[in-house]
């Protein structure tokens, strides 16, 4: 019996778990800052921005075991092989635990590194290495819940995973509430709270997944099906499929880092107002994402069950919701822009230059959506080479851009450079699709 295509309600049911999961991240930032902004030195404020950029930074990087494991989830989802869920989860939870306890033995040249490259004081880095050092022992459960979390989005569970994000969130800030300002550990209190979040999120993570599998264990191979693990084809897939990733996720980082370092050059309050207006297009990633995740299952499933009429009405639905979110949070901004503007700045010259290009990062939101929406089709679809490919085409396409717009026109021309950008990372997806869409049968 051929599935239902999913309603406009069911795409938003399942989109806005992941929006409130998304949004739920930046409050434990805040109340790290406050609870050492109150209770610790400035050095010890300083170091907690330092140390949370550099695991923003690494956890950015390892976003791969989320990622390539939701595409493979949801295809074998789609052909209804549960075995082949179990076994895509367990090859994912191999790598990141590999991967997490790497960078525990190599803790000591990363910390190093990561201070080497930052300007901070000496009180700075001395805090920041407690931190670092500390923070380190929760990157094996973390890695493990980004592969878990893949599994969640690629069954469709979302509901799931929001109560992962919450519990995680939760935790971390009341054990930091506890332990930095009740206890007075200061630093190294908020590092051994999140470490002591991350390993609760990791067993609730396995712990609700371990019912989920279970119930759905209704094929005749073990639970574990050790052969299918050792399928050295598949094990080949799914590194190709984390290196593609990987590799795209690091020349995103890159575009958004020269978009920051060239507006530095214009001045410290052109650097300043371009930071303020890229917290509200990291604000628009919340929502745009939520449509993005949705993709990334759905497509996935209608692969798995070879429907190409289900994956076009698929597309079409949760693409539809996803500009008119996009479209409504520019218009917020547009609307709302001084009043959030003067939330994050009293700086009148920081002010009014954000204001003044308050429109080119309404434009970038409002075009936004297409980059993320085909980014979830072609996770989904496990294309993960042509979204490398993308990516560099777009990222070179950047570069050029703002070399010679910004040399020629500034400010204004680093951002046009930049709006083209998200634009070049959709038509570069977008001139692949017809070849995803043709590969699967019109059934």
């Amino acid at each position: 019996m051929a599935e239902a295509t999913p309603r406009y309600a069911e795409l938003l049911s399942r989109a806005w778990p992941v929006i409130v999961a998304n949004a739920a991240a930046p409050l434990l930032g805040l109340v790290d800052t406050a609870v050492i902004g109150n209770t610790g030195a400035v050095a010890d404020l300083g170091a907690i921005a330092l140390g949370a950029l550099v695991f923003n930074f690494l956890y950015w990087g390892f976003g791969f075991l989320r990622m390539g494991t939701t595409g493979f989830t949801a295809q074998a989802d789609g052909r209804d092989d549960s075995a082949e869920v179990r076994v895509v989860l367990a090859r994912a939870l191999v790598l990141a635990l590999a991967c997490g306890l790497l960078l525990v033995a190599l803790q000591w040249p990363i910390i190093g590194a990561a201070l080497g490259l930052l300007d901070g004081s000496a009180a700075v880095e001395t805090s920041a290495a407690t931190y670092l050092g500390i923070r380190i022992w929760g990157a094996p459960a973390a890695l493990a819940t980004f592969a878990m979390m893949g599994t969640l989005i690629g069954l469709g569970l979302t509901r799931q995973l929001l109560a992962v994000q919450l519990f995680l969130n939760g935790l971390n800030i009341v054990l930091d509430l506890w332990l930095a300002g009740v206890l007075g550990w200061g630093v190294a209190g908020i590092a051994t709270g999140t470490v002591i979040a991350e390993w609760a999120a990791a067993g609730l993570s396995a712990a609700i997944l371990w019912r989920v599998l279970r119930r759905r264990h209704v094929d005749d191979e073990p639970f574990l099906p050790i052969a299918r693990l050792r399928s050295r084809s598949a094990a080949v897939a799914l590194l190709g499929a984390n290196r593609d990733l990987m590799l795209r996720t690091l020349l995103m980082l890159l575009c958004f880092a020269w978009f920051t370092n060239a507006g530095a050059r214009f001045g410290d309050v052109v650097l300043a107002a371009n930071h303020i207006l890229l917290q509200f297009i990291s604000f628009s990633a919340y929502f745009l994402d939520g449509f993005a995740f949705v993709a990334e299952g759905e497509v996935g499933r209608a692969i798995g069950r070879r429907r190409r009429a289900l994956l076009d009405a698929v597309v079409r639905r949760s693409t539809e919701l996803a500009a008119i979110t996009a479209c409504c949070l520019a218009a917020l901004l547009l609307v709302f822009a001084d009043a959030g503007i003067a939330v994050l700045t009293d700086l009148p010259a920081v002010r009014s230059q954000a204001a003044a290009f308050v429109p080119f990062a309404a434009a970038y939101i409002a075009v936004s959506f297409a980059a993320f929406q085909l980014d979830g089709i072609f996770i989904g679809a496990t294309r993960h080479a042509d979204m490398r490919n993308a990516s560099a085409l777009s990222a070179a396409g950047f570069a050029l851009l703002a070399l010679l717009l910004a040399g020629a026109y500034g400010n204004l021309g680093l951002w046009a450079a930049f709006i083209a950008y998200v634009l070049l990372r959709a038509l570069a997806l977008l001139l692949r699709y017809p070849a995803l869409r043709a590969a699967i049968p019109d059934a």
